[in-house]
Formats: structure tokens, sequence, C-alpha cells
């Protein structure tokens, strides 16, 4: 009597709440793979700090873990911490800011997840010091590891914007992304306000970025013209201190902590954002939107609405998986990328 196949085992390393709501999406259209999950992790010295509690900011914080399990646990969802039970076929991952060690011999598949960062101070410095590690410059390094298989970018404006910084464009797949595919759906909400200027911050102190609040608050105040003002704090955030902030500078304002952003951005007239990758919901919804980001750049770079991102990625994961001829970059020499990053950063500063 011959034994049943087993079937192939995924490994989806989640991070944030959003990312691992996206994960859990693209894995509903994988039926015939057995799929684990995991919260973010590393190794190394990354390792280190995260025990030392350096890297709360980032998706490896405690708060992204528990998060991240809870939500797993929730849904009856298989978790394999650091994906350690299995040799996986596959892992499919939120970011490609740190790849771990025991994934490198892996075929690996990347999710954009939203937005990335500008290009900051951390982000120069992590070009001319190839030696960093990406994560130093925050998701403004999001695709340039080339140390996956695919990348599934949100459009053809990221694709563009990834291929610009070094990446691969052979390795990018313009999917959508789940998450932001679908901005229409969020009209049909509970919330119970409509026609306020909504404001979404972010967490630009708590990942030691400068910011002056109390600046931005009284932009805030002056567009909204004597209209409602609601905040919708970053989950990031010091919830104490920037409650204190608003309520100082924005009497009457409402504060919210938690409660979903995509559905009051659908019933406001304006959307204030920061660093947000919210702006695309107010953007793909017609608002009249507000960002730290140049507005038309944010035009090229919106998520396709496709209503369909989850099941393009998992097209990708099984045209990757079932392709023996997939380049594995992994043992490519990667001082030719480092090159590449050398010559961008030349040729943008010779513009």
């Amino acid at each position: 009597m011959t034994g049943q196949a087993s079937r192939p085992k995924l490994l989806l390393i989640c991070g944030s709440l959003h990312q691992t709501i996206q994960m859990h999406l693209i894995s509903k259209e994988l039926p015939g793979f057995d799929c684990y999950f995991t919260p973010h992790y590393a190794d190394g010295f990354t390792e280190l700090i995260r025990k030392l509690r350096w890297t709360e900011m980032s998706v490896l914080g405690r708060k992204h873990y528990d998060r991240c399990m809870n939500y797993l646990e929730k849904h009856g969802l298989e978790a394999d911490y650091r994906g350690e039970k299995y040799s996986y076929d596959l892992v499919i991952t939120c970011s490609d800011m740190v790849i771990q060690k025991n994934i490198r011999d892996k075929k690996i598949v990347v999710v954009q997840e939203g937005m990335t960062d500008p290009d900051e101070f951390w982000y120069y410095v992590v070009l001319l010091i190839p030696t960093l590690p990406r994560w130093a410059a925050s998701t403004a390094m999001t695709g340039m590891s080339n140390m996956y298989d695919r990348f599934c970018a949100a459009s053809e404006g990221y694709k563009s914007h990834f291929v610009s910084r070094g990446a691969d464009p052979a390795r990018i797949a313009v999917t959508g992304i789940p998450n932001f595919d679908n901005a229409g759906k969020f009209r049909k909400n509970e919330f119970p306000y409509r026609n306020f200027v909504l404001v979404c911050t972010s967490d630009s102190r708590e990942t030691l970025k400068i910011e002056n609040r109390a600046a931005f608050i009284r932009k805030c105040v002056l567009i909204a013209g004597g209209r409602q003002l609601i905040f919708k704090l970053h989950p990031n955030e010091n919830f104490r201190r920037s409650i204190r902030e608003i309520t100082r500078l924005a009497p009457g304002a409402i504060i919210y902590t938690s409660g979903s952003a995509e559905e009051m951005i659908a019933n406001c007239d304006v959307l204030i954002t920061q660093w947000s990758s919210v702006v695309y919901v107010g953007l793909a919804l017609g608002k009249e939107v507000y960002s730290n980001f140049d507005l038309e750049d944010l035009k090229r770079k919106l998520p396709v609405q496709n209503n369909s991102a989850a099941r393009n990625i998992a097209e990708v994961i099984r045209e990757v998986h079932e392709d023996p001829a997939v380049i594995n970059p992994k043992k490519l020499n990667n001082r030719l990328f480092y090159y590449r990053r050398f010559l961008n950063l030349f040729k943008k500063a010779a513009k």
C-alpha cells in the first residue's frame, strides 16, 4: 500500500498585526500547502539586541510578538516560532530587512507591506557602509537585499522605485498587496462619525526620528478650520504622551487609540497623515489628503485596486515552488549588489 505524498510546507513570517493579517489572507489562497506562521524573529547581533529589548519600536518588539500570537490563536492558525519545527519548502516573509539564517537556503518570496520610509540619514549610512544591517535604515531599504526569489510589489510605481535602487526587475512581480487592494470595501462600516477631519499619526518619535508634534497638531487644527477633528494614534505610539499633547493643543478633538483607521478614512472628508501607509486608502477613495510625502509620487505608487492581491501572490508562490530553475540569489556574490548601491548613491548625488 502506497503512502500518501506529504503536502509541501510553507513558513509565513509575520510582523505587525497588519502584516500578520496579510499573511493569513495569502494562506487562504494556498489550499494545497500546509501553512505555518511565526512572529518576526532574528539571529546573531540582531537577536542579541532583541533580547535586550532594544528593538521594541520594530516588528521584533514584544508588543508585535504578542499581537501576532494572539491573532494566530484566535484564528486557529498553526504557529511555529522561528520556523524550527520543520524543514520548509518555501518561506513567505513580510520584509527583507532581516533574512534569517535558517531560511537562506530556502526559496523566499517577500511581500511588500505598504509604504516605505523616506531616505533619511541612516539610509545613506547603510548605503555607504554595506556591512551595517539593512534594518538600521528602516523600510527605506525594502527590496534591496536581493536575497529573495520573488518580491511581490504593490504597483508598477513601486516596482520602478525598487528597481531604481538596485533591485533585480526580473524578481519583482506586481501583484498588489492584500490590505490595500480594495479600498472601496471600507465604505460599509459602523463607525459613528461622518464629515470630519481625520488625523492618522505616525510613530516617528518611537522609532527615533525627529518630529515636532506640537507644530503638526497646530497644522491639523488650521486645516480643520472649526470642523470636528478626530485623531487615530499609531499603535506603537506613547498613548499617554500623545493624548496629553492633543488635549492641550486641539481641545474638542476626539482621540482613538484603536479601531479601524480604514473605516474612519471612508467616513471622513479630509485625511491628514504623516508617514502612514493609510494615505493610500484616502487616495483610492478620492479624499482630500495631506501627507509628509509628495502626493504626486504617492499617486504614482498607489497600490493597484484589483481586489485579488492575495490570489495573485499565491500564484507567484506556486510558480516559485514548482519552478526548479528559479535562481537562488542567496548563492550569488553580493559584492556586485553592493557595487550597485554605491553607483546608485553617486548617481543620486550627481543629479
